[in-house]
């Protein structure tokens, strides 16, 4: 039964309610003023119980800025919801298990502030004499028992992968043990001489190359429930207690998993059932005194509220459950603290401290007042003519004169100095970054500090003031704290995400399109090789040597109608060469158009730099490294005194608005007039919100023009344009309307310009060499691509998230209308929307009936692509607004819609979705300061391939990889690449695939700008394509199964190889495959070698090479060697020992038994071509 609850009269009734000491003036930040001052007493440690996660955060930070000198402890809740279907992350249970084992653990004489949650606090913990015996110690120079660490490792929640990335993870090559322990910030890897530790090193998790040694390691386990005999047997006889016997027809996912001692999605939901007594946390620091903020009580009544309604949620769905296995809930007292056993714990703690803002009515009078909040600006910031900085200098000057101590916190480093650039051009230069407390008192008493700390608001304490960032702007969007930056360096990542799988298509340059149909090793001269195995139409086979698989590429994500090629047959090649006529046509258009724009002189565009920081400090984000890149290359442009034509490519929400606007407030601010044009309606709204709200206070007259504004105020903004009384414009295609007249026209920036029609792209290119053009796209473009555009067109890649795009928890599990409804009602509940993904028009009218029945309480609204375009603004327009809860959509989402107030999606059979387009959608959600939500949903009824399954699971923890945007581009929608080239090509690259064409653009690029610059200079010149050599040194040549056991990971590793240029390139990747797996074996070297050997036949000319025992023949490139002179005088001073052959071929005469003579021969014959092409002297 669902307990009554009231904050005050919950606490009133706590007999020791009375003997609680208040703190008042406790405002949001000045909490860890007062856990400092009580950590002095090491005998009776503070235990704070923050409301929520960012609260303990917050005051962590803080801590950390004052400079305690205490251990800082935080215990997180778990990250799902209670009686979910999914675990909570090996990241937080590490965390958990890492905190609770330091508390059994610690020396009661040294400091300590414990940091906790009210979620946490409420939900009972492992019993201590169970944690007291889970560490498992290793140390360099030491000995490990395998079976003993493998035992541990399966019983406490690690899984077993081939390549080691995340919390709670190990992997097993040889002698070589990788693992990443819960507690531990980077993984490490055990090399074994036996069972003797050889070496003990951290490695990256992402270029998984090592990066120090390490002196030892406390292994902790990465789940909460420890799985051995004594565990199993009693959470057999308490599950059989609470719920009955289980028969054998019975299928029951739960009970029959730990029954044969494995582990299932969201078993510790059943904790209590494994362990004879459950403990809660002040058991672990009895001696602790509790420390809670205003908001905690509440937090905890509206916590157990939540646990109750989904007990009892879980109970009623048992019954009419549509699964076969339904889910059986244990009461909520067997895992939670129902408020009896809270009151007994308050009555029994040392001190209980409650820090509030200020006294309730008739609470008497303050005993000590520790702060106050400090000064607002919004006030100043509404008046017409006032600015906020003045002000805030004058403030900052008041305070330095009481010899008070002023601090500027920044949610940034970027945003800090900002704040210190703008107050310097307003007259006030005394500002310094620092670190800590201690740096703050240790300035001049004329001057102020900034630091990087998430307070929404300031304070005044006692000898010091906090002015925040928010303070003085308004509302900002943080990253939530102590979150750390990931590395942006993921192509490792990637080629482990886009290795090819049996039965991929792919394209071979020379042959055309086949069927991947894995490895085979074969024996070549008597020696073992690794070849791809590609089919063909009429069964044909085509084996490709490791070493070249370069030649391949994956076909791409749209293969349902594709047709094989037949080897031999002339169609691939007749199609080859039409596409590259059409791309050679195209690229030299495309340089027409740059070289017109390069003559056309047109503004150069300055701005104050005073005002324009003003604006960028209006910015609610902290910008990425990618925004701050973007915008110095479209300054940097618009100061030019030719028309600048740059694409800024980025998903949505990615930030690419805010670069244009940086870009509009320079061409405003100079006199001339801005036109933003938009493909849609809605798309038109949003960005005349967003720019009329940033322009606010800059004396600029902003208008719309779309077919949402009345014919009167039409008539109003055309006649502004023409008089020039309108600054910047933000229309749909109306604004390319021959009616439209610009007084002085300077900017034009062009969202999605692939949504346009051929009418108004025709019009949109003249402008380009008239005017500065800036065009934005959601669409994906590959590295390849941007590379075979340079110097065609300038391209910004915004491939990094914004700080708020991390924030999207993701789940993946069965359809469960308990966690569906609980998901859409939750947003409901907190002024939000949600949207509900499907992946067919055909399920929409069955998810219509089902949404009736599970939420409604809620309005939803559907659309689809099959609608008429205006019905489907108009929808969208409407959820837009706030008139529905739900939109119930396909996936007509996935680009070019933007709505803050959606922060939950579900999507319906997610299996059926590709990574890109999983990604993409997931992207139109958390963008704003609310967490944001994604529920990946499949059918238990219909078991998920392997692929669909590995696809759930990278994006489920895809954010922590941070692989972002990018991955888009290895999932390439076919359709999107070739209308941003202004054509469309998407035809063509069906015919030949993704990777292909980008290849053959890149190549038609080079060769128009190579004849463009050999006509300037009256020369006859081609593009030497590049070729692949063809070796065979009669040598094993492959990555043995021995070596690298799994498939997956040997193909990538051969994918890395085939992209590898430079000797220093294949060096380092050879020290990463001894770093990884150990000594190279002989197949490896000779892998190695034959690649190196590869590169030098390419800058020697050489398209064969055949080494034996009695030599090597070596065959050049269409029978041609550029330095024909100087090879004939080699050949004539090798004195008989190098032969010129009838078919133009060479033929060296050696004794080279030993293959190894034969690979340094080869290099050494070749290293000779070479000295001869380059006019050297010939190497020693």
């Amino acid at each position: 039964m669902k307990p009554e609850l009231t904050q005050r009269e919950n606490l009133e009734n706590i007999p020791a309610y009375r003997d609680f000491r208040k703190h008042y003036g406790v405002v949001a930040g000045a909490e860890a003023l007062v856990l400092k001052a009580l950590a002095a007493d090491t005998s009776h440690p503070p235990l704070y119980i923050a409301a929520d996660e960012e609260e303990m955060r917050r005051v962590e930070m803080m801590l950390g800025f004052l400079g305690v000198e205490a251990d800082i402890i935080c215990f997180p809740a778990w990250d799902c919801l209670p009686y979910d279907r999914v675990s909570p992350t090996s990241g937080i249970s590490g965390a958990r298990l890492e905190a609770l084992s330091y508390l059994l653990h610690r020396k009661k004489d040294r400091p300590v502030i414990i940091l906790t949650t009210v979620n946490a606090v409420v939900q009972k913990v492992l019993p201590r004499s169970v944690l007291k015996e889970t560490a498992f110690d290793i140390k360099k120079s030491g000995f490990l028992d395998m079976e003993a660490l493998t035992t541990y490792l399966a019983a406490n929640g690690y899984h077993r992968v081939e390549t080691v990335r995340e919390a709670g993870e190990y992997a097993v090559r040889g002698s070589i043990f990788d693992i990443f322990p819960a507690n531990e910030e980077t993984p490490l890897r055990i090399d074994l001489f036996g069972e003797e530790i050889e070496s003990l090193k951290y490695f990256d998790p992402l270029s998984q190359r090592s990066t120090g040694e390490a002196a030892g390691f406390s292994l902790q386990p990465v789940s909460e429930i420890f799985l051995n005999e004594k565990t199993i047997k009693r959470f057999r006889g308490a599950y059989r207690e609470l719920f009955g016997a289980v028969t054998q027809k019975e299928e029951d996912p739960v009970y029959n998993a730990v029954s044969e001692g494995r582990k299932t999605a969201g078993l510790e939901h059943w904790l209590p059932l494994f362990y004879e007594e459950m403990e809660v946390l002040p058991d672990y620091v009895p001696e602790a005194v509790l420390v809670f903020g205003e908001n905690a009580e509440a937090a905890r009544q509206s916590r157990l509220e939540q646990i109750y309604d989904f007990y009892e949620a879980r109970r009623e769905n048992m019954a009419e459950s549509s699964f076969s296995a339904p889910y059986k809930p244990i009461p909520a007292m067997r895992h939670y603290i129902d408020h009896n056993r809270w009151a007994e714990i308050l009555t029994a703690a040392e001190a209980v401290h409650l820090l509030l803002p200020f006294p309730a009515p008739g609470e008497g009078k303050t005993e000590k007042t520790v702060a106050r909040r400090g000064r607002d600006f919004s006030d100043v910031r509404v008046q017409d003519g006032a600015n906020v900085y003045d002000a805030l200098i004058t403030h900052i000057r008041a305070l330095l004169k009481d010899d008070r101590r002023v601090l500027i916190a920044g949610y940034s480093e970027g945003a800090c100095k900002r704040m210190q650039t703008v107050l310097e051009q307003h007259g006030f230069g005394a500002v310094l970054p620092v670190g800590s407390f201690d740096s703050l008192s240790a300035l001049k008493k004329n001057m102020a500090g900034t630091a990087v700390l998430p307070l929404e608001r300031g304070f005044e304490a006692t000898d010091f003031t906090v002015i925040t960032e928010q303070d003085i702007l308004g509302d900002r969007l943080v990253r939530p704290a102590g979150q750390k930056k990931k590395s942006r360096k993921l192509q490792d990542v990637l080629e482990d995400l886009s290795v090819l799988n049996d039965g991929d298509y792919v394209v071979h340059e020379e042959h055309g399109i086949g069927v991947f149909s894995g490895l085979e090793t074969l024996s070549v001269g008597h020696a073992a090789h690794d070849f791809l195995k590609i089919l063909y139409a009429g069964g044909d086979k085509l084996y490709v040597p490791v070493e070249h698989i370069e030649v391949l590429s994956r076909y791409g994500s749209d293969s349902v109608s594709v047709a094989l090629d037949r080897l031999g047959g002339a169609g691939w090649q007749s199609r080859k060469a039409k596409i590259k006529k059409d791309l050679l046509a195209m690229a030299e258009e495309l340089m027409k158009i740059a070289a017109a724009r390069i003559l056309n002189k047109t503004d150069s565009l300055h701005v104050a730099d005073g005002l324009y920081q003003e604006f960028s400090a209006g910015f609610p984000y902290p910008e990425t490294e990618d925004q701050e890149n973007a915008i110095k290359d479209v300054i940097a442009d618009l100061e030019q005194d030719h028309a600048m034509d740059r694409l800024i490519c980025g998903d949505v929400g990615f930030g690419k608005t805010e670069v244009a606007l940086r870009g509009a407030f320079v061409a405003a601010m100079s006199g001339v007039q801005v036109a933003i044009l938009a493909p849609t309606t809605l798309l038109c709204r949003q960005h005349y919100q967003g720019f009329h709200e940033r322009f606010r206070g800059f004396g600029l007259k902003i208008a719309q023009l779309s077919r949402l504004v009345s014919a009167k105020e039409a008539k109003q903004t055309r006649e502004g344009l023409k008089d020039g009384s309108i600054n910047i414009v933000v229309g749909t295609h109306a604004l390319l309307s021959d009616k439209i007249d610009f007084a002085h026209l300077g900017l034009l920036v062009v969202d999605e310009e692939q949504r346009f029609g051929v009418k108004q792209k025709e019009k949109l290119k003249k402008l380009r060499s008239q005017v500065h053009v800036l065009t934005m796209t959601a669409t994906p473009i590959p590295r390849t691509m941007q590379l075979s555009m340079a110097g065609v067109r300038d391209m910004s890649l915004i491939t990094t998230p914004p700080v708020d795009r991390l924030a999207v928890r993701t789940y993946v599990s069965v359809f469960d209308s308990v966690i569906i409804r609980e998901a859409l009602m939750r947003e409901h509940h907190r002024g939000g929307q949600s949207f509900y993904v499907c992946p067919r028009v055909a399920d929409i009218s069955k998810l219509e009936k089902q949404l009736k029945e599970l939420v409604p309480e809620l309005k939803f609204v559907t659309a689809h692509g099959q609608m008429a375009t205006e019905e489907l603004e108009n929808r969208v327009s409407a959820f837009y607004d706030g008139k529905y809860d739900i939109l119930l959509a396909t996936t007509i989402i996935e680009s070019g819609l933007d709505i803050p107030n959606a922060n939950t999606m579900v999507i319906h059979r997610a299996d059926m979705f590709g990574l890109a387009q999983l990604y993409q959608l997931r992207g139109r959600i958390g963008r704003s300061k609310q967490r944001g939500y994604a529920y990946l949903t499949y059918d238990a009824r219909k078991p998920l391939t392997k692929t669909a399954l590995q696809r759930l699971e990278v994006i489920e923890r895809l954010d922590t990889l941070g692989a972002g945007f990018q991955l888009a581009s290895h999932d390439l929608d076919i359709r999107g690449a070739g209308n941003l080239l202004g054509e469309d090509q998407s035809g063509h690259i069906r015919e030949i695939g993704v990777e292909l064409y980008q290849k053959m653009l890149e190549e038609a690029v080079a060769e128009i700008r190579f004849k463009n610059a050999a006509g300037s200079a009256g020369e006859e010149q081609t593009v030497r394509h590049e070729w692949t050599p063809q070796i065979n040194l009669g040598i094993a040549v492959m990555i043995p199964e021995r070596y690298v056991g799994d498939l997956h990971l040997r193909l990538s590793l051969y994918r890395r190889l085939g992209g590898l240029e430079t000797e220093e390139e294949i060096d380092g990747f050879a020290a990463e495959m001894i770093d990884r797996f150990g000594d190279l074996p002989g197949e490896v070297e000779n892998l190695l070698q034959t690649v190196t050997i590869k590169h030098l036949c390419r800058r020697a000319g050489v398209e064969k090479l055949e080494a034996g025992p009695k030599g090597a023949t070596v065959s050049f490139y269409k029978n041609e060697f550029a330095a024909v002179e100087r090879l004939v005088g080699y050949i004539q001073r090798a004195a008989g020992t190098v032969k010129l052959r009838p078919d133009q071929s060479l033929a060296y005469i050696r004794s080279w038994d030993d293959p190894a003579l034969r690979v340094q021969g080869s290099k050494r014959i070749l290293q000779e071509l070479i000295a001869l092409l380059e006019g050297k002297p010939q190497p020693e």
